[in-house]
């Protein structure tokens, strides 16, 4: 007795689907390889990374300032109601020019790696009940992911400020149109206590 033996397809449908779900996983794997690739060039990586150099450039560079004395200096560097060769009342629109204290450490953090920068003082006003503010350098509006640092100062009395150091604080600090006043009393010993605040991002 023969029995007859019917054609049987079931191995070329299993073919068939294993060849599509192997295609199904290889499509995938690559989309998801491509929407969640993160590198060191993507922006949130590289805009971190940069935020990060700037901060810590910024930070690096006060404290060396304030440790040096240039700090101190170019606060001083005042007369008649703006930073020496500045716009009146407005800082300097981009480096200090070389005169400025400031000008070979500014030059050095930020000048050759295309960061701008902008620093503000901020003041005591009204016995302390109020904070006034001026700019020492104005680059432009920072961009959202600008890093900051800042570092307190202080004014003595005795300290002499102008182009030439010609003035004492004490004496015709607000006569002569420095930005800020005595923050307490005459300001013979302590003159006031500032915060110069560097915002720093990239172009």
């Amino acid at each position: 007795m023969f029995v007859e033996h019917l054609p049987d397809d079931r191995g070329q449908a299993h073919t068939l689907e294993a060849f599509t779900a192997a295609l199904l996983l290889v499509t995938g794997l690559i989309f998801a390889t491509q929407a969640t690739a993160v590198t060191p060039l993507s922006a949130s990586t590289s805009n971190q990374h940069v935020e990060n150099q700037a901060e810590i450039a910024a930070q690096d560079l006060l404290s060396t300032a304030d440790a040096s004395g240039d700090l101190e200096a170019a606060l001083l560097y005042y007369d008649n109601g703006s930073f020496v060769g500045a716009a009146d009342g407005e800082g300097y629109a981009g480096l200090p020019p070389e005169s400025h204290p400031l000008h070979d450490p500014l030059t050095e953090a930020f000048g050759d790696r295309q960061i701008a920068f902008d620093i503000d003082v901020y003041y005591p006003e009204d016995g302390g009940n109020e904070t006034g503010d001026t700019p020492m350098v104005d680059m432009g509006s920072p961009t959202d992911n600008a890093a900051t640092a800042s570092v307190r100062v202080a004014l003595y009395g005795d300290d002499r400020f102008g182009a030439d150091g010609q003035h004492v604080l004490s004496e015709d600090g607000p006569g002569r149109g420095y930005f800020a006043d005595p923050a307490d009393g005459d300001g013979e010993v302590l003159y006031t206590v500032v915060e110069v605040r560097i915002t720093a991002w990239q172009m």
